[in-house]
């Protein structure tokens, strides 16, 4: 089994007071600024540094900088540092579901509360948080398709890339469904045991502007996909809106967005899955969870680290060594070294 060697924080949320320990050097410069601003008062600056021989600013500036050090160091302990190399095969029996999402303009219409693509997220990201043993990937579409995620079993990595679904990740708009369905149908992991454990949850407003959706629907067959749809949107339609203004196709009438049906319910069925419509009071995936709950599963592999080794206290020690250098290193010159000039060649000769 390979290994592979990984550093991490078990507790990265401490990693936001690094914010404050590069404030450090800022604050101690504005301090001696207003110091040097203060003096001008009471006289001549250099005038006032010789009537004060045991005052140094280099001194100040390695105690900032240690201190700065040493607190970066105990910061980094408290998120808890670790390494793992050492990976264990876990088994478990579950689904791979390929999200495929339509992020076409349409999408930005409100018909469905906040809008349908808002919703779309957050119903993805309520999906997510109810699965366990399931493999899942994300393809978003308008005129062409991108894989935004692979196949995978980081939940957390899923929900992020869910928060990037939006109509700019798409430069050509329109809907291409069949080619979204290609995609989604390449996305699966090619050695998997049973194939009819495999799905696709498409999720769109069915606004296709291509007629080869027929071939997607028999690969998917041929493949053992299913495909579950659910329509966001509403049958009559709403004007469509971008940035707040009102959308209108090229012969100056308003562009109306519709829910198109027929071609998901074709899909569903041709394919043994389920179609849904989202509403306000429900988005619609109670159905297809209780679709998926019906189907078989498969033998899933992942390699995860069965273990991490601490490391916070090589730098907590590293922390503690520098703020005893801190403390020990004076702010003024050390009185007792005071004639001792070892590289004062004039002073020698006298």
């Amino acid at each position: 089994m390979p290994q592979t060697n990984i550093f991490t924080f078990a507790s990265p949320e401490w990693l936001w007071l690094l914010v404050v320990v590069a404030l450090l050097p800022i604050a101690h410069l504005l301090l001696r600024l207003y110091a040097k601003h203060k003096l001008r008062k009471f006289g001549n600056i250099e005038t006032l540094n010789r009537l004060m021989p045991e005052r140094s600013e280099v001194r100040g500036w390695i105690k900032v900088v240690v201190l700065t050090l040493a607190s970066l160091f105990l910061v980094l302990a408290l998120a808890r540092p670790q390494t793992g190399s050492k990976l264990q095969s876990v088994e478990s029996e579950g689904r791979e579901i390929v999200l495929v999402v339509d992020v076409s303009n349409s999408m930005l219409a409100e018909d469905v509360t906040p809008s349908r693509m808002a919703r779309t997220r957050y119903a993805i990201t309520r999906l997510l948080e109810r699965m366990s043993e399931d493999r899942v990937g994300i393809v978003a579409f308008a005129d062409q398709s991108e894989v935004l995620l692979p196949i995978t079993a980081d939940y957390k990595m899923a929900e992020a890339m869910t928060k990037r679904l939006a109509p700019d990740l798409i430069a050509e708009q329109g809907t291409n469904i069949s080619k979204a369905l290609e995609v989604a149908l390449l996305s699966f992991t090619q050695n998997t045991e049973n194939r009819n454990s495999r799905v696709i949850i498409l999720i769109t407003d069915g606004e296709a502007h291509d007629d080869s959706c027929d071939v997607a629907i028999e690969r998917a067959k041929q493949e053992g996909a299913i495909i579950c749809a659910i329509g966001i949107g509403t049958p009559e339609g709403t004007p469509l809106k971008i940035n707040g203004e009102l959308m209108e196709d090229s012969e100056g009438k308003m562009v109306v967005t519709k829910l198109g049906e027929p071609l998901l319910q074709q899909m569903a069925e041709a394919t043994g899955g389920i179609y849904t419509r989202s509403r306000n009071d429900s988005f619609g995936l109670e159905e297809i969870m209780e679709r998926l709950d019906e189907m078989e599963t498969t033998s899933l592999t992942r390699l995860t680290f069965e273990e991490y080794d601490e490391q916070y206290q090589w730098f907590l020690g590293v922390a503690i060594l520098l703020l005893i250098i801190e403390v020990v290193v004076l702010n003024r010159r050390n009185p007792l070294l005071k004639n001792i000039h070892l590289f004062d060649r004039e002073r020698k000769r006298n």
